[in-house]
């Protein structure tokens, strides 16, 4: 019998009648001849209001006790699932991550799954159960509850789905699938049919935010195929798998972008060797990452030094740079918080020319000035003025025909 895991997040389950709406799909995969595997994330909003209630009593909270309560939001949600779908005459069982042992590592509110113990999982399909499992959530070598950060039931339903050897592992979210990039910026933006993983990565580390990261890498180590598909409505979704000579005929997927971008620049950097582990050093001890990095020599045999950061950390990097002027005798630190990042993915990038080109080009038709230039093997990145952010991604998506089938 194929086995499926399903996935759904907080808006998916925010409400009692959605909580229904759910188990009647589930029941629906369950009589359709397979056996279901349910993960579930809190109620909508139930993990923020846990989150305000932490800090009321202390800012920052005590890391452990933080996971205790927060796994509590899942726990919610799979008891009532679990009774929804037993009350549609389905046989159900909720387990917590600890009941199940979801073993992590033992950081706390952030912690990495190590193993999964699947025998009380493959006992219950076994006698024609649902089962029904708490994301985002696991236990340590110790017994203590840890959770797997924001997002992280997407990681335990692909994690389950790996362990499980499941068929499929169903992402169901608020949209019906991957589009060509957002709709709410290009009316006529495609939702895709297929996407390789490695294009996946990609937009979801460039902005798209329709699946969580590690939750992408998770599938690709293990081959897991994923699909995207809403709770609302029916439809096909989005399969999300390893790369095949179908995909490989369409130069560029699909256009990810990011408004929360901010750029640094030390102008006069001595331009000497070790000079770039010098001024990012200090940026990475602060915990802020660094996205693109541009390094221009002078003729004076000084160096301008550009580097992007989230536009969060703008502030906190800044001030790093300011303290590292005199060390390394800069002539001025400036910076710009209105910039976006603009990106092409697609894995037909590595088989054919002029794609960098054409996309310049458009660019510069539509009098878009490019400050910054990233490029690996299956994408582009630009950084622009923020203005210009969705006139770049409209002409983008006409200029490569990302509207047509």
């Amino acid at each position: 019998m194929p086995l499926i895991v399903q996935k759904y997040g907080g808006t998916s389950v925010g409400s009692v009648e959605r909580i229904m709406a759910v188990a009647k799909k589930v029941i629906l995969a369950k009589s359709q001849g397979n056996d279901i595997v349910v993960v579930v994330s809190a109620m909508s909003g139930e993990t923020n209001r846990l989150v305000s209630l932490a800090k009321e009593i202390s800012d920052p909270p005590n890391a452990r006790e933080f996971d205790v309560l927060l796994s509590t939001g899942e726990q919610v949600t799979i008891s009532l699932l679990s009774m929804a779908i037993a009350a549609q005459g389905c046989p159900a069982c909720s387990y917590t991550g600890g009941q199940v042992r979801i073993l992590t590592d033992n950081v706390h509110n952030k912690a990495r799954i190590v193993d999964i113990d699947d025998q009380k999982i493959h006992g219950d399909l076994s006698q024609g159960k649902v089962v029904v499992v708490a994301g985002f959530q696991g236990v340590d070598d110790n017994g203590n509850i840890t959770t797997l950060g924001r997002g992280g039931s997407d990681t335990t339903a692909v994690a389950l789905a790996a362990a499980l050897k499941a068929d499929e592992c169903q992402i169901y979210t608020d949209v019906d699938g991957v589009y060509t990039t957002d709709p709410r910026v290009v009316s006529d933006a495609r939702r895709l049919e297929q996407i390789c993983f490695e294009e996946m990565l990609e937009m979801a580390s460039l902005g798209s935010k329709v699946l969580q990261i590690r939750a992408v890498e998770f599938a690709s180590k293990y081959n897991v195929p994923l699909r995207v598909l809403s709770s609302f409505e029916d439809g096909p979704g989005t399969l999300i798998t390893i790369e095949n000579k179908k995909m490989e005929k369409a130069l560029i997927s699909g256009i990810a972008f990011s408004r929360d971008e901010a750029k640094l620049t030390l102008l006069g950097v001595e331009d000497r060797p070790g000079i770039a582990a010098h001024i990012l050093a200090p940026i990475s001890e602060a915990n802020v990452e660094v996205d693109m990095i541009i390094q221009n020599k002078g003729v004076d045999n000084t160096t301008d030094f550009t580097f992007t950061v989230h536009r969060n950390d703008y502030l906190k990097a800044l001030d790093v740079l300011n303290e590292l002027t005199k060390d390394l005798g800069v002539r001025e630190v400036i910076g710009d918080e209105r910039i976006v990042k603009i990106s092409l993915v697609g894995v037909g990038m590595r088989s054919h020319a002029g794609i960098a080109s054409t996309m310049f080009k458009a660019l510069a038709d539509e009098g878009i000035n490019i400050q910054m230039i990233s490029t690996s093997e299956i994408k582009i990145s630009v950084v622009v003025n923020e203005k210009y952010l969705e006139l770049g991604v409209r002409t983008l998506h006409s200029v490569f025909g990302l509207e047509e089938a």
